[in-house]
């Protein structure tokens, strides 16, 4: 498997180029004013931080709300509030600070994903397409987005693609890496029942329930030790929060691709909220049922389950598009044998 401590030079040699890239385009958009963001969810991450710290809950306010327009709700598990507040205690007050903190640990994610994907081929014999791929990520408009608007992104996705990477080889750290990355952003819930489903294929028959049962504490250790304390202060606002996702009106945000049942709702109003998601559900039904019945690769079915989450998920952000992106390098050279130096060093990850 992928060895994060026997860097060859020429792998070096690649990297390089591509972290001077990166740090070029990131540094384009850290001259960015602090004001321009305002309107961007890292302006409001900021915000809910700043809340905390207050005594204010940031949960509360949905219930003020219809649960379907949304008016910047805190919809994400709370690491990232709690990590605002933490990084405004340790004296960095006004967003533009926040800003000034923020940036570079983004731009360690966004390289850290470049530098897995380079791994990943290299490994395999396949310096230049492997260069290529990563440079799809370094530098795709999709990625550029998400470094204009600074979103949580990178850090969610460098996460659970390690968290992929290890699954084979260190299980129980990467469901923790897993848990990180849904405790920053939870777009990837949806492939947890494909982690339960390995989980369940790998273990001895007689221990298969116990396994289970460790891995779903492992994977919710971090959202669920970061919730406790909202949970306990208000749980009805935590819950109506992250579930405000599932039921948000879909024709506030990208109208020109909508999905089906954006379609229909237009003649069948009903089709509206977890109604609306039952297509997209069922097809994600079957992805599991095809990794549990069928010989198909982790990373084929988690490229298409985000897929799936991409084309019918009733609310469409620009954001979205690079989780199934980042996983697809990985599921198209999967099945590739590693190199004959890489096999003799093999147990290093």
């Amino acid at each position: 498997m992928l060895s994060l401590y026997r860097l060859d030079k020429k792998y070096c040699l690649l990297l390089l180029p591509l972290v001077l890239a990166g740090f070029l385009i990131h540094f384009k958009f850290w001259l960015t004013p602090a004001d321009a963001l305002k309107n961007q969810d890292i302006y409001f991450i900021w915000l809910e931080g700043k809340r905390i710290i207050s005594g204010e809950n940031p949960y509360a306010r949905v219930l003020l709300g219809d649960m379907r327009n949304n008016d910047k709700y805190a919809t994400y598990f709370p690491l990232a509030y709690l990590f605002s507040a933490l990084v405004q205690k340790l004296g960095f007050l006004e967003f533009r600070d926040w800003l000034y903190f923020w940036r570079p640990i983004s731009f360690s994610f966004h390289i850290g994903i470049v530098a897995l994907i380079l791994r990943y081929f290299q490994i395999r014999g396949l310096w230049i397409i492997g260069f290529v791929a990563s440079t799809i990520i370094l530098l795709g408009r999709w990625s550029i987005y998400i470094v204009r608007v600074h979103h949580l992104e990178f850090a969610a996705i460098f996460f659970l693609i390690l968290s992929l990477v290890l699954l084979k080889e260190k299980t129980k750290f990467s469901l923790l890496m897993f848990s990180i990355s849904l405790g920053i952003k939870q777009i990837a819930i949806f492939l947890l029942p494909l982690y339960l489903i390995y989980i369940w294929k790998n273990a001895a028959k007689n221990r298969r329930i116990k396994h289970i049962i460790w891995g779903f504490l492992i994977i919710f250790s971090i959202p669920f030790l970061t919730s406790l304390p909202f949970l306990i202060w208000d749980a009805e606002a935590f819950f109506k929060s992250i579930l405000f996702s599932g039921t948000r009106l879909a024709s506030s945000h990208i109208t020109d691709a909508p999905s089906v049942d954006v379609i229909f709702s237009q003649k069948y109003p009903w089709i509206v909220g977890l109604r609306a998601k039952l297509l997209m559900l069922f097809l994600m039904g079957m992805i599991y049922l095809s990794f549990l019945k069928e010989k198909v690769s982790m990373f084929v079915s988690s490229t298409i389950t985000m897929m799936i989450f991409l084309y019918f998920n009733s609310v469409l952000f620009l954001q979205y598009f690079l989780w199934s992106l980042c996983i697809i390098p990985f599921a198209l050279v999967e099945l590739i044998p590693l190199s004959s130096q890489q096999n003799k060093d093999r147990p290093n990850f």
